[in-house]
């Protein structure tokens, strides 16, 4: 006897395993990461690959499907906090770096991890830099082709 029954295609969700391509564009249409020219990508839900929002963005798709989505800055790099730009005195930095506005500076924070900043503002005396997500504040278009999606192996 042949079974005829087919099997529904696993969906996304919690204790999957996706493969797919995708690409990150602002508002204004410029890309700022895309996968597609390139090797797709392999995560399991809930791992920590992407932002929550993007993840969950994804829940219900299965192989095959392409889509475009729109993500607010809430679910995606979260909204620009002004009080994350910092203001310093130039003489806390070596006279040989080029202080000047989109140069990006390693600082690092209490815990000595490693926080990039960038510098926005640069006057006689002081520096502004802004320690945002530089995709903070911006809706993101989240465009993804599902190449796979299989149940995760857990352990």
């Amino acid at each position: 006897m042949v079974d005829t029954h087919e099997t529904a295609p696993v969906t996304i969700g919690p204790d999957t395993k996706v493969t797919l391509h995708f690409s990150l564009a602002l508002e204004d249409g410029s890309v700022v990461d895309s996968n597609f020219s390139g090797k797709p990508a392999t995560f399991v839900v809930g791992d920590g690959s992407l932002l929550n929002g993007f993840e969950s963005a994804l829940f219900g798709l299965s192989t095959g499907d392409e889509v475009v989505l729109e993500i607010d800055p809430e679910q995606g790099f979260g909204p620009h906090n002004p009080n994350n730009i910092q203001r310093f005195s130039k003489e806390d930095f070596a006279d040989d770096v080029q202080l000047e506005p989109g140069l990006m500076l390693s600082f690092a924070d209490a815990s000595q991890a490693e926080l990039p900043g960038v510098v926005v503002e640069v006057d006689d005396e002081h520096i502004m830099v802004d320690f945002n997500h530089p995709l903070a504040g911006h809706q993101i278009t989240f465009a993804v082709k599902i190449l796979d999606v299989i149940p995760a192996v857990t352990h």
